[in-house]
């Protein structure tokens, strides 16, 4: 189409304003659907749908959709198993151990049944679809990272079981691909095993001691990102390369990379900014970007498959959730959390839906037919809604209840307030107030640099300006504010005990100071003032390697 001599052809081609237009829908898409009470991540989906060859073609699915699809996908697994409190994944293990096991077993085992005596499908075919209702894609984790929750019982519980489930889908996936090109013989099903094991104790030995040795020698920001990154990529690779899909890599990567990196820091925060602002949407739009409408309702027996799909997936879904709610005895709202974030079908459903389509029987006809393909993008559409919806709702009121007993409980708001004197100890100083931060208060770190009130040096007045800066440069990475002091006192001592009780201050950290001669005591003259003029927790800190590791 010529257009005041632009020439303006659908679907766009040229890169610059494929991007932009995904840029705009990005910032857009949660805009306008926020004022219908709609989560934002179907607004992506939507407006992948509105935007693809099937709603006004104004976009393909090129491969810059494939890249940055796979990437966010791997994002929102990795994110899934570092943001996870491994503390209480410890206790909560067997239950997500058993909510995977249920949310694989129940929706398998109840459509099979369907399969063979509703949709008459022959035996392998309605176990690779039953397969599909059991897998699930943690679509919805990023709502409740908004809403601060990712560390609750119910979150880490659906995140375990995620791994659970998935893994026992994409083996059902590996065996009957295997199976149409003649690998099942001998002793395909113990190798297919003994890789996988093997390469998770790899990963889970080799990761963390690869990403320790890394980070005691880098502590470049850009660099440590990339290198995460890397890892993650790495740990999906593997997977792949066994004849698994790189989700599990990915999850696996995130999990043992989970104690190198601080819950509150800069690099955490990088990670997930990253994700959240660029990978994760453009998933988001590709999975839109694949639902036909107009087939689906249009075509054969799709509206009927699809039907049977989304039935089954919803009601083993819940009825796996149910169980393990009572097993556990456990709330219906950590029910509905759970059922919420174990409902969307994306990863692997697409993964078994493609081998399946391209795998052709004797007979001519593929496993998967045209039906199965455009109702599996019914199914994902639909799931995808809702367990946006459910889990939005779960995660406000859960975050509701946990904000209510803080309020009543707290009767003292803890302030950090950091002492700098030294340059090179500013960032690891700032690191470990992130680390121990209580994460309720806004604006509970504060920085100080004391001047001697004999002194009108401008150079230590600027010298003061640097070090605070510098402070404060770390805390922004990390998106936590702090509030900087300067103050002329007659020594350091004086200075940060009348900043300490100002400015209501419950924990100090300060460094361990250098032995100038053999009379000096280990703790100094400063710490010693501290301890006689203060009744509060003081931290003295000596950094030999970085806080994360």
């Amino acid at each position: 189409m010529d257009w005041i001599g632009l020439d303006l052809t659908f679907p766009i081609t040229d890169p610059t304003w494929i991007f932009l237009l995904v840029l705009l829908i990005i910032l857009f898409a949660p805009i306008l659907l926020n004022k219908l009470r709609i989560p934002h991540i179907i607004g992506m989906i939507l407006a992948g749908l509105a935007v693809g060859e099937h709603g006004f073609n104004i976009l393909a699915r090129d491969s810059s959709f494939e890249l940055f699809g796979k990437v966010g996908l791997y994002y929102i697994m990795f994110l899934a198993g570092l943001e996870m409190n491994m503390g209480d994944f410890k206790e909560t293990r067997n239950k997500a151990l058993v909510l995977g096991l249920l949310a694989f077993i129940v929706p398998i085992g109840i459509g099979f049944v369907a399969n063979i005596s509703y949709l008459k499908y022959s035996v392998v075919t309605s176990v690779l679809l039953a397969s599909m209702y059991a897998s699930h894609t943690l679509v919805a984790y990023p709502i409740v990272t908004r809403f601060g929750i990712s560390r609750h019982r119910s979150v880490s519980i659906a995140v375990g079981g995620t791994a659970v489930t998935d893994t026992l889908t994409l083996l059902v996936l590996a065996v009957i691909g295997g199976l149409f090109k003649g690998e099942t013989g001998g002793f395909f099903w113990v190798w297919l095993v003994v890789k996988v094991i093997f390469l998770g104790g790899l990963i889970i030995y080799f990761f963390p001691r690869i990403g320790r040795w890394f980070f005691h020698r880098y502590n470049d920001n850009v660099m440590q990102f990339i290198f995460v990154l890397a890892m993650v990529f790495l740990g999906a690779g593997l997977m792949e390369f066994v004849g698994m899909e790189g989700i599990l890599g990915a999850f696996l990567a995130g999990l043992v990379l989970n104690r190198l990196i601080p819950h509150v820091s800069p690099l955490m925060n990088h990670l997930e900014f990253v994700g959240n602002a660029l990978f994760i949407p453009y998933f988001l739009i590709g999975v839109g970007m694949l639902i036909n409408l107009r087939v689906i309702f249009g075509h054969g027996d799709a509206l009927k498959v699809a039907a049977v799909m989304i039935v089954m997936a919803l009601t083993g879904k819940w009825i796996a959730c149910w169980l393990t709610q009572k097993i556990y005895k456990m709330s219906v709202l950590e029910r509905n959390l759970m059922y919420g974030l174990s409902n969307a079908q994306a990863a692997a459903t697409l993964a078994a839906v493609l081998v399946g389509y391209n795998i052709f029987l004797p007979n001519g006809e593929r496993l998967l037919n045209d039906d199965v393909l455009n109702g599996t993008v019914l199914l994902i559409l639909v799931t995808c809604i809702v367990s946006s919806l459910i889990t939005e709702r779960a995660a406000q009121k859960v975050a509701m209840d946990d904000s209510e007993p803080e309020k009543e409980s707290s009767t003292e708001t803890e302030k950090i307030l950091i002492s700098l004197a030294n340059p090179n100890t500013i960032e690891d100083m700032m690191n470990l107030s992130l680390v121990i931060r209580d994460t309720k208060p806004k604006d509970n770190l504060l920085a100080l640099n004391v001047i001697n009130d004999d002194s009108t040096s401008d150079n230590l007045r600027m010298r003061s300006k640097r070090y605070l800066e510098k402070a404060a440069m770390t805390t922004t990475a990390a998106n936590v504010s702090l509030k900087q002091l300067t103050r002329y006192d007659l020594n350091i001592a004086s200075g940060i005990i009348h900043s300490v009780k100002e400015n209501e201050v419950t924990s100090i950290i300060t460094g361990l100071h250098r032995k100038i001669n053999i009379t000096d005591s280990y703790f100094g003259i400063l710490t010693e003032n501290l301890l006689k003029g203060l009744n509060c927790e003081i931290i003295i800190s000596k950094f030999l390697i970085p806080v994360n590791t």
